[in-house]
């Protein structure tokens, strides 16, 4: 009776263990999650602040340096959006693809 007692109490303990462990492993995952949300809607605002500006050269690099650029910022849309799968990323990207589509 006593080494059964004994050996869910070392249980338990080590149990205990992994799951403070893993708890701590998860919260370190989400604070960084959320600080690269972060940084990709700082970088998401100056990718669009850059894209309202006219163009006023015709010259086929710049047009294609203007399209990489429309890429990039859909893709770090696209990436934010995985990572909270939130309805209101959605939204963004619908309001987005409509300026554009008055835009052209």
């Amino acid at each position: 009776m006593v080494i059964a007692i004994v050996l869910l109490t070392v249980l338990l303990v080590l149990t205990s263990y992994f799951c403070i462990k893993f708890a701590l492993i998860i919260l370190n995952i989400q604070e960084t999650l959320e600080e690269s949300l972060d940084i990709i809607d700082v970088k998401y605002s100056k990718l669009s602040k850059i894209l309202e500006i006219p163009i006023f050269y015709n010259s086929p690099e710049v047009k294609s340096a203007i399209k990489e650029i429309e890429d990039t910022r859909d893709a770090l849309l696209y990436i934010a959006n995985q990572l909270t799968s939130s309805s209101s990323l959605e939204e963004e990207i619908e309001e987005e693809n409509l300026e554009q589509d008055e835009n052209s």
